[in-house]
């Protein structure tokens, strides 16, 4: 068999094999989606939507049961608003000092440092927000409780840093350095090249960087567990405790009766997050494919 010949054949059972999986992930997706929906949708015969969605009291023990999930929606978007508001920027100026200005030598350590981050269980995050922040921040402020939503968020945060910032480094590196040399001989400086012209062009990258954190955050549940405090209330300030959607499943799911509107609310929460995560992921795709389209 000829080298052309052998390396057709690989060339073919590789496309094969990118097939295979790419068909199983979406088979398992639609699995996934499929199981949601047959578990979470029965829970509309106890409970309208419109009274999912608008109301706020969660006492699904009762007879009859409130399944009002306003309050852990409500959870769910402000930890992951301010922790996104807090982690996104100082990924970014991570991001442009690694790629941008510090030396080749600073670079190659930086950057393994921040992707270790990544590699922390999250475990570790939520034990060190229970037992070291959250009696500080009850002292310090005179709170009734130390686990809350800044104190999550800040974990949170810390958690998603590392991926956003590591892959908005590598859009950034992605771009010519023939658009840096042009500016430059144009007159700009190093910051108006940053800002003006590397920035704008790594934006697609950067815009799909960025809804893979949110995503990232949306989805975590031991810190969230452990951390922001588990009360099922529209929160008021940073420093009240919350129980957004991923700890309200991964608390209660193991006590609630099979086949209960409880157990059937849980599923519909499920989907919630589901198809919130599903759309992120979507539009960072689109994103992203928009961006290769114009650099061509």
């Amino acid at each position: 068999m000829s080298r052309v010949t052998r390396s057709f054949h690989l060339d073919r059972i590789t496309s094969l094999l990118v097939h295979g999986t790419s068909a199983l992930g979406l088979i398992v997706m639609i699995f996934i989606l499929w199981f949601l929906f047959a578990e979470g949708i029965p829970v509309l015969k106890s409970v309208t939507l419109g009274e999912i969605f608008s109301s706020a009291d969660w006492y699904p023990a009762e007879t009859p049961p409130a399944l009002g999930m306003l309050a852990i929606i409500a959870g769910t978007l402000s930890i992951t608003f301010l922790s996104s508001l807090m982690a996104l920027p100082i990924s970014y100026l991570f991001a442009i000092f690694t790629a941008e200005i510090a030396p080749s030598w600073l670079r190659n350590i930086l950057k393994p440092m921040l992707e270790l981050l990544g590699f922390f269980p999250s475990i570790v995050f939520g034990f060190l927000g229970m037992v070291v922040v959250a009696p500080w921040m009850q002292d310090s402020f005179k709170l009734l409780t130390g686990l809350n939503l800044l104190n999550a968020s800040i974990f949170l945060g810390i958690m998603i840093l590392p991926i956003v910032g590591s892959l908005v480094e590598e859009a950034l590196s992605s771009i010519p350095q023939e658009l840096r040399l042009a500016s430059f001989a144009l007159g700009a400086t190093k910051w108006e090249t940053i800002s003006k012209v590397v920035f704008p062009a790594a934006l697609p990258g950067i815009l799909a960087a960025s809804l893979l954190g949110v995503m990232r955050s949306m989805g975590e549940t031991m810190i969230v567990l452990m951390v922001a405090g588990g009360a099922a209330i529209i929160p008021e300030s940073i420093f009240d405790p919350i129980r957004p959607l991923t700890a309200t499943i991964a608390a209660e799911m193991g006590e609630t009766p099979v086949r209960s509107p409880h157990y059937h609310a849980l599923f519909f929460a499920g989907l919630l997050l589901f198809l919130i995560t599903l759309t992120l992921n979507m539009l960072s795709a689109w994103i992203e494919s928009k961006g290769k389209i114009a650099q061509l």
